[in-house]
């Protein structure tokens, strides 16, 4: 009987450039401008009476950098963090733990807050004005509340549906901030400082084609540029041998290409979004609901990682009849409206 080769499994290198490729200071913190300067003033007078941060809420479409401010508050007041996200709070007794557990003055920070249960949210009206925790102890008529002093903490809130908060727990948020997309010279200073980090050689062509194909989105750009480094990196098909290729506007040109990635930054989902708007129903109106079941993609997503941007861009409107493809996007997916059709603009 032949022995059975063994294979021995080489450990695997962990490239640990991602995690270094946001910024580490509030200095180096790009875009956001207005946002980052009131900021600046709120962490220097809080420091200077030396009492914690008011309490932030920072709002906006996912990739904008809503986790790097939170880290970088903490880093900026000198203090701790403590993350979480909102659908893991299930219990009151599950934010009593982490609440009754912080250092003065540490940040906690919620993602996705608005998934929050509201009976838990409840648990954050007195700790977040009071620094008091009120617990339910026992059930039925022995029941009783225990009111625990809790150390004085900042709670700041990462959300995408700022309008699915209750007006409660929104009003107590004293720094509200809301993030917008980028610009393509803002998110060309972001590829441009992360290339640097992961050891590659873009030129100014590239970095800006590749910004105006990131949908004003730093996250989609970062995702996109390690992408483009695998097609940089691809080995020559004549010799073999390892590639080093500066990234140039053609190599960003190209590797997007075989990404799907077009002109404008939209992907192969958001052209199937539109195609199906166009082609199936017309140009729109047509109702969420029916546009989740033609497409295969829930409710959320549509709303939260699709339309965001393709509102901004001037693809998509939103009617009180339901979503309509504009004549930019017909334009784009080389359409035309049918004959005598007129498309029914309104605002919400």
């Amino acid at each position: 009987m032949e022995d059975t080769p063994v294979l021995t499994a080489k450990p695997l290198q962990v490239d640990t450039h991602e995690a270094t490729l946001r910024p580490l200071t509030l200095q180096h913190y790009v875009g956001q401008v207005e946002i980052k300067q009131n900021l600046r003033v709120f962490i220097d007078a809080a420091k200077n009476r030396r009492q914690p941060l008011d309490h932030v809420l920072l709002c906006g479409p996912p990739g904008l950098g809503k986790t790097t401010l939170a880290h970088l508050l903490a880093q900026e007041l000198g203090v701790g963090l403590r993350g979480t996200s909102g659908p893991v709070l299930e219990r009151q007794g599950d934010l009593a733990a982490i609440l009754t557990n912080l250092e003065p003055g540490e940040i906690l920070f919620i993602d996705e807050i608005h998934r929050m249960n509201r009976t838990v949210e409840e648990v954050l009206y007195s700790a977040m004005e009071d620094y008091k925790l009120d617990i339910m102890i026992g059930q039925g008529p022995m029941a009783r509340t225990v009111k625990l002093d809790l150390p004085p903490f900042t709670l700041v809130g990462a959300t995408t549906r700022s309008g699915l908060l209750s007006s409660p727990l929104r009003d107590r948020f004293g720094i509200p901030c809301h993030l917008s997309f980028y610009t393509a010279e803002e998110i060309a200073q972001i590829v441009c400082r992360a290339a640097g980090i992961l050891g590659l050689e873009i030129e100014s062509g590239g970095a800006l084609e590749l910004a105006r194909r990131s949908r004003g989105t730093p996250r989609v750009a970062n995702r996109l540029l390690r992408r483009i480094r695998d097609f940089a990196e691809q080995a020559d098909e004549d010799t073999g041998a390892p590639a080093q290729r500066p990234i140039t506007k053609d190599l960003v040109e190209s590797s997007l290409q075989r990404l799907g990635v077009d002109a404008y930054g939209l992907e192969p989902q958001h052209r199937n979004l539109l195609n199906v708007i166009v082609i199936k129903f017309g140009g729109g109106p047509v109702g969420l609901s029916t546009l989740s079941a033609a497409i295969s993609e829930t409710k959320d997503t549509i709303e939260d990682v699709f339309e965001p941007y393709l509102i901004q861009a001037g693809f998509l409107q939103r009617t009180p009849q339901g979503r309509i493809a504009t004549p930019k996007a017909m334009a784009h997916l080389d359409r035309t409206p049918e004959p005598g059709r007129q498309l029914a603009f309104a605002t919400d």
